[in-house]
């Protein structure tokens, strides 16, 4: 049995700081109250699929590295192997959600029939897991991308018979993540861009986009589902550019075909990076837009311009993303799923648990940290007052009645003559660093 994989791994346990146990956790404690909510609530945790079960260790330059006893079955054999497996993984990790693309867990397909069919024969297997376990479905998604015929996009393809294709997957995947109790679900865009706008119409490559985002939105309200649709922002790699290439490019396309009602983000830190953007900007953004929905959480490496989905466990930027989670509410149907994957390098079974307790642990001490701040009040102070002028007087007229020429008329009259004030961003980095 492919379980087996993991039987000499014990249940991870929360020991605390001081063990010195590696398969154990020292900082994320589920029951642990933070803010009056429990810690396993703060964070809803999820596993991914793909990278976790999915990846043989295979990359660019060589074949896989892995060897798992699944990845050597085939067909339906090796899909309820993987599945077993994987279940076992959540139960002895603890997280209460996982995610998946439909490709991950079923067996492999030669004709969108088959693919239907293959896709089908997997949900009950899948069902029966979770009502052992208590799992829950954080999201559920098609892999729109990695088959040949999505080499030029999916709902963007020049082929309108490709988006047909791809409208097929997002249909059945939508309705088994109905099905299967998922709490949102995503559509990520892997190829949802251009190479070279020499062989590119892209104003007509976004109304298709624009077209898929409704046709998903109006079947998720014909079955029922009520959770968000999310789009992941990424900006490039494997395309050139990607229409969906951060949060705030985001807010304006679902602006324009008139989506934001119905479809939010999932962020992905290391997409963030390679945006050029900061992870807590991102959130922010997102906040102030009101498109959050949820968080891959992963990074890359500074000396590697890529993609490289390890896991997040810079203490100082999960504090600085905490904060603002928790200053806007955190999440609701959303939750941090591990978007990352172990080091090609990394092949034994206890490897796995070692990334998964290390994405925990960091993501537990940044709540922590974020908490610390927020409940010592400096930092809220600090940028109350900083704006304050905006909540009185002159602030509040410019923001609700004058007009350009009144304001003209009143600095002049007023010899408003408003001398420089410090930001305090270092006292500011040092309450952050105290505070981790």
């Amino acid at each position: 049995m492919t379980a087996d994989f993991f039987s000499a791994i014990p249940t991870i346990k929360y020991e605390g700081p001081d063990s010195d146990n590696p398969l154990a956790f020292k900082h994320y404690d589920p029951d642990r109250q933070v803010l009056g909510k429990r810690m396993e609530d703060h964070l809803r945790p999820s596993v991914c699929f793909w990278h976790t079960f999915c990846w043989d260790g295979f990359d660019v330059f060589g074949a896989g590295t892995f060897g798992r006893p699944w990845h050597k079955l085939e067909g339906q054999e090796m899909a309820e192997a993987r599945l077993e497996a994987a279940f076992a993984f959540f139960e002895k990790l603890g997280t209460p959600y996982f995610a998946f693309h439909d490709v991950d867990v079923m067996a492999p397909a030669a004709t969108m029939a088959e693919h239907v069919e293959n896709f089908h024969r997997i949900l009950d297997p899948i069902e029966a897991h979770m009502e052992r376990t208590g799992l829950k479905l954080l999201w559920g998604t098609a892999n729109v991308f990695s088959h040949p015929r999505y080499m030029a996009g999916a709902a963007t393809n020049p082929d309108p018979e490709v988006f047909a294709c791809a409208a097929l997957q997002i249909r059945h995947a939508l309705e088994a993540t109905h099905r299967l109790g998922g709490e949102n679900y995503v559509l990520w865009g892997g190829r949802e861009g251009y190479d070279t706008l020499l062989n590119t119409d892209l104003g007509r490559e976004m109304d298709q986009l624009g077209r898929m985002l409704s046709l998903a939105v109006e079947h998720k309200h014909k079955i029922g589902f009520k959770g968000p649709l999310l789009i992941e922002p990424k900006p490039h790699e494997p395309t050139k550019h990607q229409y969906d290439r951060d949060t705030q490019t985001v807010y304006g396309f679902l602006e324009r075909y008139d989506l934001l009602e119905d479809v939010k983000v999932n962020i992905e830190t290391n997409h963030a990076t390679l945006a050029g953007n900061a992870m807590d900007h991102e959130v922010a953004a997102a906040y102030a837009l009101g498109i959050f929905g949820s968080i891959d959480a992963n990074r890359g490496d500074p000396q590697n311009g890529w993609d490289t989905d390890q896991f997040w466990n810079d203490p100082l930027e999960i504090t600085r993303t905490m904060i603002h989670m928790l200053k806007n509410g955190g999440f609701t149907t959303g939750g941090f799923n591990f978007d990352a994957k172990v080091r090609r390098q990394s092949i034994d079974a206890e490897d796995l648990f070692h990334g998964h307790i290390g994405g925990l642990d960091a993501l537990a001490r940044g709540l922590l940290s974020a908490a610390k701040v927020i409940e010592e009040g400096t930092w809220e102070k600090v940028l109350s007052d900083r704006y304050s002028g905006w909540d009185r007087g002159l602030g509040q007229k410019i923001m609700s009645e004058l007009s350009l020429a009144d304001i003209a008329d009143h600095t002049l009259s007023e010899g408003l003559d408003p001398k420089p004030r410090s930001g305090r961003q270092e006292r500011l980095e040092n309450l952050i660093i105290d505070a981790v």
